[in-house]
Parts: structure tokens; sequence; C-alpha cells
């Protein structure tokens, strides 16, 4: 139904032109979608505005057709866009987040490039069960990694912690909930033995969708905090850390087929 206009994404088929896009770069933030957008994309169309969920389409220096789209935040929000976006066309998505890493050798201000993911999320059993693999694709994967060697992007490569709350799921103490359940205290530590690297919020079910719906899917994101310090997001890296997850992705997506 290429003249249907989706509810929630706010656009179809038709409005991304000729030559429509099969890759989006899908950040949580809408104003880093329009960052991308203005920083790294030709010919940029806004799509739609709808519901904080910017999307732009444009053409990177090569030529090719891209998608800059905002999921929200969680993966409740996430599946909704990553739904309609594959209905009008979009083969391959680069999650481009933000996220804390739990190992100590983890900078703020690098990136983390998902492998797979441990997925604590609601919205993911809604689309496969629990045991269902939460794997990141290998061909975008590597192409995150050549990226980032090419640029000289300090990263690390490995499995991300992906649960539904910012507070309670990433037992932070320091917010208007002290009281984490028994079932929580301790679990950074735990998930750091497991030789896990960081949490976020989004690519478990991004990466079971994929699996799912028959797409690629991967993820790549900038360490705002190091939980292995502080609960707190440190300010003053956070921008050197999307900037870095943002080349990345976008210097990655020009290498795809």
């Amino acid at each position: 139904m290429p003249n249907k206009r989706f509810y929630h994404i706010g656009f179809g088929q038709n409005d991304l032109g000729s030559s429509p896009p099969s890759i989006a770069l899908l950040s949580g933030d809408p104003e880093r979608s329009h960052l991308i957008a203005e920083t790294y994309l030709q010919d940029v169309r806004l799509l739609s505005e709808n519901r904080g969920l910017n999307s732009y389409v444009g053409y990177l220096l090569n030529g090719k057709s891209i998608l800059a789209a905002t999921s929200g935040m969680g993966a409740s929000s996430l599946s909704i866009v990553v739904n309609e976006l594959i209905q009008v066309g979009i083969r391959q998505i680069i999650r481009i987040g933000t996220c804390g890493s739990i190992q100590p050798y983890i900078p703020v201000g690098s990136i983390v490039i998902s492998s797979a993911a441990l997925c604590r999320q609601g919205a993911a059993n809604d689309i496969a069960p629990v045991e269902y693999p939460a794997a990141a694709d290998p061909f975008l994967t590597v192409a995150l990694v050549k990226a980032a060697r090419e640029l000289e992007v300090e990263h690390y490569i490995g499995i991300t912690a992906s649960v539904d709350t910012f507070y309670e799921g990433q037992e932070r103490t320091d917010s208007a909930n002290p009281n984490l359940m028994r079932s929580l205290h301790g679990i950074t530590e735990e998930y750091r033995r497991l030789n896990i690297l960081n949490y976020e919020m989004e690519c478990g079910t991004l990466f079971k969708m994929a699996g799912v719906y028959n797409f690629a899917a991967a993820a790549v994101c900038g360490v705002v905090a190091g939980r292995s310090v502080s609960e707190n997001i440190i300010l003053e890296q956070k921008n050197i850390a999307i900037r870095n997850a943002m080349a990345t992705a976008v210097n990655a997506a020009a290498t795809l087929e």
C-alpha cells in the first residue's frame, strides 16, 4: 500500500521519493536524528515530525539514499517505529544510541558495538519467546567495526544488556525509588562477570524483531556513563561519544550494498 501514511511515523512509501532508501539510521532522540540529517546528508527532506518521531530522507556523499529516523525512548516505542519502517521498505537498520559501560576498561567517550543482547524487555516478549536469540547482523556489525577502525574511534565489541528501565533495571539507587527489588541487587556485578559490556534500552528488541521480520539490524552506542565509577552521565563527554557513534554508523552505512 504505497499511498498509505503510517499512523506513528507519519509517512509512507510514496513520501520517500523516486530513489527510496533501504537503510535507516535510527536514534532514540529526535535531536540526534536532526543532527545526522544536517551534518551528513545532502538534499535533505523532512518527512515527518509526528509525535516527536522526526524523520528525514537524504543522500550520503556517495549518492546512497538514507533515512534518519527517530524511535523514541525505550523498546516499546522502538517496536512501533521499526514495524512501520519495515512496511515502507526499510531492510537494514543501524541503531545509534547512548549507553552506560559496566566494564572498568571501557571509558566514557568511546563507543560500544553490540554483537548481541541479553534481552530483558517486555516488548521483545511479544515478538518472540524469551529464549529467542537477540543477535546483531554480522555483516552490519563488521561494517561498524571497520568504520570505527578507519575513523580511529575507540571502540569495543560485545554483548549488551538491554533492559526496559533507566533507573531500577540498571540498578540505579540514586532516584525516586531507592528500594530496588531483591532480584536487582548486584545484577550489574553479575553482568560484569558475564563479560557484558554495557546497559542500554532498545537493541535487544530491535535484534529480535530483525530475526522475526527478516531484516538486518546492528547497534552502536556512545558511552556517556561509566557505571563502574558512578551512576551519573558525564555531560562533558556526551557529545564526543554521540558524534563518535554517529560518524561510525554513517561511514558504515556508506559501504553497505
